[in-house]
Order: C-alpha cells, then structure tokens, then sequence
C-alpha cells in the first residue's frame, strides 16, 4: 500500500511540473531584433601570398681578379649610376705595391700614384641591398662584389582556378608578416606566361607593384596579399538572419510585427557577403527588418505525452494475457 501512495506522490508532482514547462513553452514568445538596409561597397577579392623582391637585381663583378683596397658604400644606401662602390687593385698592383711597401713608404706613395686603382662603378639607379666584401679581400673575377636593386615588388603564385580572375591594374592590398599593422596598397603589374608544376598543381607568378614603397620593406619577406578581382558600390546588405520563408514559401523579410505577429514582404536576393546578404529588389536603404533572436523552445514529445511522467513497463501478449485474466 505505501509503494502505490509513494508511486501516486512521484506521478502527481511529475504531472505538475510537466504542466508548468508545458504552460511556459505555450507562453513563449519569439524576440525580435532589428536592423536597417544599409548600402555599402562590396569587393571580391583572390588571397594569396608573395614575397618581396628586386623588380632589377644587379649583381656587380669585379673586371679582374685582385684585391679590394677600400669600400665607400654600406647597405641600405641609395646608389647613382655611375656612383663609385670601391677601390680595388689588380694582381698585378697588388704584387707591385707589396714590394714597394717593403722598399719604404716613399716608393710606395710612389707607386700608389702612378699605378692608380681600379673602380667598381654602379651600373644603374637603386639600393644597395647586398655588400658581399670586406677591405683587403681577394677576390676573383667570378667573385659577387655588390648587389643593387633598382626597386622593390611583390611576387606572388596563384593557381590555374585563380589566375584567370587576375587583370593587370586590378588594385591589391599587401601585408608584411613583420608588419602586420601596417598595410600597402598596390597593384597588378606583370602576371607571367609560362606556369611552373609542383604536386600536380600549376602555379603562375604575378608581379605587385606598391603604390609607394616603404622604409620597411625588405627583400625576400613574407607578405599576404589580397587581389581586388571585381568591385561592386551601393550594394543593399541585411543580416543573414533577416532573410526568411512567408507562410507561401516565398524568400521575404518581416518588415513589421503588428500584435507581435510578423507581416512578411517579398524580396529578391543577391550574393552573400560573410554574414549578411545582398537584397536586389523589395527593400529599400533605411527601411528596417526584423528577426527572431534564438529563444527557448520546449521539446515536446510528438505523441503529446509527458516525459517527465513514468511509463509503464510494455507488456509481450502472454503478459497482457495474464493481466486481462485478472
């Protein structure tokens, strides 16, 4: 007797409580948030990365074998055509200066003007972004004295998908790994023609020009850079979550809530842009939309029974037999 008191107890307060979560998940209403059609610039963009390099690399040889006597320039420097680098002797002054140092300081004037030095002269306008010698350096004909570059780019691979979107003159936003603060904006000057193989994947090199090109930039660092492919002004963008089916199954908007109750308006959309979505026609900049924010929703069983209440254990045909005998 007490297990079926217990037992009448447990299924009254379940009962109870099962008609409270039911009562509040019948009196919930959806919240509505709003948000103004608003008109912005859109633009479709290629990611890739580069890195930065000498548009013209020079790489500058001595005409002899011999010696260098003196350096006048440090990296970083900005060169001259023309502009002298350093002072080298040949093998032949080299040998002769040598013994007239040791026949005294008088001879070696001496010889020092008359058999006068040879200089490494800059080719062409730029920086000097290599000094590959020291002062009193042997070096041989074949030795790289000097490198200058007349001004930095950006190289860049792109992928056969990607390559046929890219135009040169399309602007581009480059970002240094070093410098990820500090954006430069570029664009499209060269895109080569003949591709390279790595894996299967065919890549083609596109060279970036920077509109200007700062301090910072240095050769062979790493930059991130987004292509502008396509770009688009006055596009009408609402949040994602804006965009919903009427009770027609039409593509609409709730313009309005009257009672609490939404009145949907048709709309033809466009692109998706991250989380928001272009509207072409049916809306108008300024007008405002609204959407239901995430709720509570009570999860109700679908034969409208209960959960919380105890069920009955179910019984095989001999079982439900033997009880009807009963």
């Amino acid at each position: 007797m007490k297990k079926i008191i217990i037992l009448l107890v447990i299924a009254a307060l379940a009962g109870g409580g099962w008609y409270a979560f039911k009562k509040k998940g019948a009196d919930a209403k959806p919240k509505y948030l709003s948000a103004q059609a608003e008109l912005r610039d859109l633009s479709e963009v290629v990611d890739t990365t580069g890195v930065v390099e000498p548009l013209n690399r020079v790489e500058i040889q001595p005409s002899s074998s011999g010696r260098i006597e003196e350096i006048l320039v440090e990296e970083g420097d900005k060169i001259k055509a023309g502009e002298v680098l350093a002072l080298m002797s040949s093998s032949d002054r080299v040998a002769i200066l040598d013994a007239a140092r040791a026949a005294g300081d008088d001879q070696y004037r001496q010889w020092q003007e008359t058999y006068k030095p040879i200089k490494v002269i800059s080719p062409i306008d730029g920086t000097l972004i290599l000094k590959n010698v020291v002062q009193g350096q042997t070096v041989g004909a074949s030795t790289v004295l000097f490198a200058i570059s007349d001004k930095l780019i950006v190289s860049a691979s792109l992928d056969e998908a990607d390559i046929g979107k890219v135009r040169k003159g399309q602007r581009a936003t480059l970002v240094l790994d070093a410098y990820p603060d500090k954006s430069v904006r570029g664009e499209v000057f060269k895109i080569l023609d003949e591709g390279t193989t790595k894996s299967n994947v065919v890549t083609y090199t596109v060279k970036l020009r920077p509109e200007r090109v700062p301090e910072f930039f240095r050769s062979q660092m790493t930059a991130n850079i987004k292509i502008r492919i396509s770009e688009r002004r006055g596009v009408l963008l609402i949040p994602a979550a804006a965009v919903v089916t009427d009770p027609q199954g039409r593509t609409a908007v709730i313009k309005k809530l009257e009672k609490g109750q939404p009145v949907y308006s048709v709309v033809e959309t466009g692109q998706n842009e991250a989380e928001q979505v272009e509207i072409t026609s049916g809306l108008e900049a300024g007008e405002t939309v609204f959407y239901a924010a995430g709720g509570y929703s009570a999860q109700v069983d679908s034969s409208g029974s209960n959960p919380l209440m105890p069920k009955r254990p179910t019984l095989n045909r001999q079982q439900r037999r033997v009880t009807g005998s009963h």
